[in-house]
């Protein structure tokens, strides 16, 4: 089970961190952001992609969009999105609880420069209803992510 590896990986490396499990689903980033009270861009969002011939993952802010033409700087590659079959194989994590914990396979992690504007974060944490609250540079020490500029941040709402 996908919880049960996120749980073994963080016993392993990182004991003091505690998975939050809630009754609500947290299955996308309106959900997760509403049921743990923070504002969307919180909530870190796990994204896999192939890239070239291998896959990805890119852990970015949850108000955040994709940049492909940054993708495509950053990879040398054009980024194609994995659907859900591929994620829960590649993962062992279902949508909507993908994270870069405990995962069936190793893959490289990608941090965005967007998590860094947050003390804290919430990266699901292997399931549609759990998460984990950490410090963006803890999450990429853990996972061994690199940090990357991939995304666009969203346009600040304009007073009426």
């Amino acid at each position: 089970m996908s919880l049960d590896s996120v749980r073994a990986f963080f016993a392993e490396k990182a004991p003091e961190i505690r998975i939050i499990e809630l009754d609500t689903s947290t299955a996308t980033v309106a959900l997760a952001a509403q049921a743990h009270g923070v504002e969307p861009g919180q909530i870190a969002k796990t994204l896999a992609f192939r890239v070239g011939e291998r896959e990805i993952l890119v852990v970015a802010r949850g108000d955040a969009r994709i940049d492909n033409r940054k993708m495509r700087a950053v990879f040398e590659a054009k980024a194609k999105m994995l659907d859900a079959e591929t994620v829960l194989a590649l993962t062992g994590h279902p949508v909507g609880g993908v994270c870069p914990f405990g995962l069936a396979t190793p893959l490289p992690v990608y941090c965005d420069q967007s998590l860094r504007l947050y003390d804290e974060v919430l990266p699901a944490a292997g399931a549609t209803h759990s998460a984990v609250r950490i410090a963006p540079q803890r999450l990429a020490e853990l996972v061994e992510g690199e940090w990357v500029d991939v995304c666009q941040l969203p346009e600040p709402a304009k007073e009426v």
